[in-house]
């Protein structure tokens, strides 16, 4: 299936505390990326999206961050921003250099110790791991992950963080990663099995058409990044960031609900030329694809 890593300039890292389920995970493109984002869900966390607007005068971005640990976990954004600060990396201010991070976060509280939640310190060292190689499952900001919630969180499904990569001619590749802690159920879209939902009585339930729905709770959201070598402006990365929650209407249902603060960013490290239409398709699979990794390696 590939990974994230596999574009040329991107690294992962993670931070996790199994103990308590939670941790964070953060794309690094050290050279800069132009940036894009889409917030889909009616609950999300974030931060540092208005300035990846179409209409703003930052360009670029050097990092995005993940977590779990709901709002407190946005924090963990400064950890990367001290990191990158301390290599002389970010916006060029005239008296040094600002990082641009842009993050999202998951609600975990409720599955490990409420009290700990990803910060400063726990960012920086996500940052410290980061590698062109990228560990899935209960890692990272998807240690706490669950979906197929609908029917209460006793019946929930382990989830994680899970990558793709999808390689066009030319050597153009479209990656994502995803953090999925869904209310919904999992699907494949392929083949259109079941692949994850409510365990009840050791057997999977779906939650759709049942008045479950109607008792749902928060504590959802699926975030991530699909990124790309092809050349894209701002406005094309906010498309492909747009378009990536195709890949989740596709794997997850429901998805984009009033309990989903679902959230996509777009990075583009533009070496390549390409059309744009291909790359926008690869990139709604590369999200369903890492998806399903997600859940299939928890």
């Amino acid at each position: 299936m590939g990974s994230i890593t596999d574009i040329h300039g991107i690294e992962v890292g993670h931070y996790t505390d199994k103990g308590a389920r939670t941790g964070c995970t953060v794309v690094l493109c050290k050279n800069g990326a132009v940036g894009g984002v889409d917030v889909r869900g009616s609950a999300p966390g974030t931060r540092e999206t208005d300035l990846m607007r179409g209409y703003n005068s930052v360009q670029r971005v050097h990092a995005i961050m993940l977590s779990g640990g709901s709002a407190y976990g946005l924090d963990a954004a400064s950890g990367a921003m001290q990191y990158l600060e301390e290599r002389g990396i970010g916006e060029n201010v005239g008296v040094g250099v600002v990082p641009i991070v842009p993050g999202a976060v998951i609600f975990d509280l409720a599955v490990g110790d409420s009290r700990t939640r990803p910060g400063k310190a726990e960012g920086y060292a996500a940052c410290l791991n980061a590698a062109d190689s990228t560990p899935v499952g209960a890692v990272g900001a998807g240690t706490g992950a669950t979906v197929a919630k609908a029917f209460g969180m006793e019946y929930a499904v382990n989830s994680g963080v899970g990558t793709a990569c999808v390689e066009l001619e030319g050597g153009v590749k479209v990656g994502a990663i995803a953090v999925v802690n869904a209310l919904g159920d999992i699907y494949d879209p392929a083949t259109g099995e079941l692949v994850a939902a409510a365990n009840i009585d050791g057997k999977m339930t779906p939650c759709m058409g049942s008045s479950a729905l109607g008792q749902a709770s928060f504590g959802n959201t699926t975030i991530g990044v699909v990124a790309t070598n092809a050349k894209l402006t701002r406005e094309e990365a906010n498309k492909l960031a747009a378009m990536a929650h195709d890949g989740l209407a596709m794997t997850i249902r429901p998805v984009h609900t009033s309990l989903d603060g679902d959230t996509f960013f777009a990075m583009s490290t533009g070496e390549l030329e390409y059309p744009l239409l291909p790359v926008l398709i690869a990139g709604v699979r590369a999200v369903s694809m890492a998806i399903l990794d997600a859940v299939r390696n928890a």
